[in-house]
């Protein structure tokens, strides 16, 4: 299968998800949505996700095959810049089964990527902090951006700036 953006890397859990755009994108989307969306999604969109990832990449580990894995990363980030655009409330039980979807594929392919020497525990509690740490870094940057007069706007152009990211990465694969 093809890949998207800097995947094949072989270092640590921790800094796996910061060595693929998509990624990054993804997990800051995830954040910065869950802010759009308010209440309590702040902490279930990004809890979902991560809880997702884990599960994702037990698979990956596991080399269970799971057909699309690319085709979902791309779709995520195209997806989520549409949601953070278009700018609806959506339900919560909506919201967190998009981003489960979304989280298989990414925890899958970080663990389908891991070093054969690499412990699974340490990786996956890596990859999987550093997740969460992009989703609050996404959901502090959407909050912030919330508290100004524009910013709604600027959030919902940084929505588009990712769903044409995330065309570019389907056009990738």
């Amino acid at each position: 299968t093809s890949t998207c953006a800097a995947h094949g890397y072989s270092g640590s859990g921790w800094l796996h998800p910061l060595t693929g755009v998509d990624h990054m994108v993804a997990m800051l989307a995830v954040g910065a949505w869950s802010a759009q969306l308010g209440g309590t999604a702040i902490y279930f969109v990004p809890a979902a996700f991560v809880c997702a990832m884990a599960v994702g990449g037990m698979l990956g580990f596991e080399r269970f095959l799971v057909p699309g894995t690319e085709l979902g990363i791309a779709l995520s980030v195209l997806l989520l810049g549409i949601a953070i655009s278009w700018h609806r409330k959506l339900a919560l039980p909506f919201a967190s089964l998009a981003v489960i979807l979304f989280g298989i594929s990414h925890g899958y392919a970080h663990g389908y990527q891991m070093p054969v020497a690499n412990d699974r525990w340490s990786y996956s509690i890596g990859f999987l902090i550093t997740t969460a740490g992009l989703h609050v870094a996404g959901a502090v940057g959407g909050l912030l951006l919330l508290e100004r007069p524009t910013g709604s706007v600027l959030l919902r152009l940084a929505g588009a700036m990712t769903a044409f990211a995330g065309l570019a990465f389907l056009w990738a694969l």
